[in-house]
């Protein structure tokens, strides 16, 4: 049975782990060619692991914070495939703590991670993008992955509501630019509630330490309760969206913020 994404190309950034790697290996179920970056070494245990489980993808060690490292994964995106059809934004980190206790190196980091990434991954593959859509029929297609907190405010966690902020808005000006000015990619962010992934649980554990009243399990149970449908999110409830906007199943969608929280932002 021949995949909605056959023939297509498809790029994720910080895809070894969690929610990255469930986007990867959704893109790959459903036929695309799909090439995960992070920053491990290309011989490293974790990229032999994700290879063994997503036959037929490919790995490319990349410092989504560096201009030239794009270029490079560019380069060689365009000599292995000549073209590329999806890119996910996907890079990211988290910060809490209350304002006046933020350093600012941590804040520039913070932005660095979470939209800097963003901006030199859509600039640099833009021309790559706006070329293979032209082919398509109906476009290429960028999605940046944000967050609930890019939707709605929560205390001391200002410096991360203010980075996924900047990414919806920052992908609803994208598809703006592109849909005015012909470019045939359609750019759309998806806002994930509370997911299940290593990266949520240790700044858990970093809150519960800061707090000193609650375990980290003590809070991720409060974030269960707190979401209508009293669970998580799994990683791969996430990527199935993902495969979702990256398809033509989606080819009227652009500009669009698509919220995958279990019901949370809707009270």
């Amino acid at each position: 049975m021949a995949g909605r994404l056959d023939g297509r190309v498809a790029l994720v950034s910080g895809a070894l782990r969690g929610i990255g790697r469930a986007i990867a290996q959704c893109l790959a179920t459903d036929g695309a060619t799909t090439i995960i970056t992070d920053l491990d070494a290309e011989d490293s245990e974790a990229v032999a692991s994700a290879i063994a489980a997503m036959p037929g993808c490919s790995y490319i060690r990349l410092d989504a914070t560096m201009e030239e490292a794009w270029q490079a994964a560019r380069d060689r995106v365009m000599a292995a495939h000549g073209r590329l059809d999806i890119l996910v934004n996907n890079v990211g980190a988290d910060l809490t703590g209350k304002v006046q206790d933020l350093e600012l190196a941590t804040w520039r980091r913070l932005m660095t991670l979470n939209m800097d990434t963003v901006f030199l991954g859509t600039k640099t593959f833009q021309p790559l993008l706006a070329q293979s859509g032209a082919a398509t029929p109906y476009g290429s297609s960028i999605i940046n992955i944000s967050s609930i907190m890019g939707l709605v405010g929560m205390g001391e966690v200002s410096a991360y509501n203010a980075s996924k902020g900047a990414v919806r808005l920052f992908s609803k000006s994208n598809a703006l630019e592109f849909a005015d000015a012909g470019v045939p990619i359609r750019v759309n962010s998806v806002h994930p509630g509370f997911v299940d992934t290593p990266l949520l649980r240790q700044g858990m554990e970093r809150w519960a330490a800061r707090d000193g009243t609650l375990s980290a399990d003590d809070l991720i149970d409060q974030m269960a309760q707190t979401t209508p449908i009293k669970r998580l999110a799994q990683p791969i409830e996430i990527g199935k969206v993902v495969a979702f906007l990256a398809s033509d199943d989606a080819s009227y969608m652009t500009g669009s913020e698509v919220v995958v929280d279990g019901g949370w932002t809707a009270r």
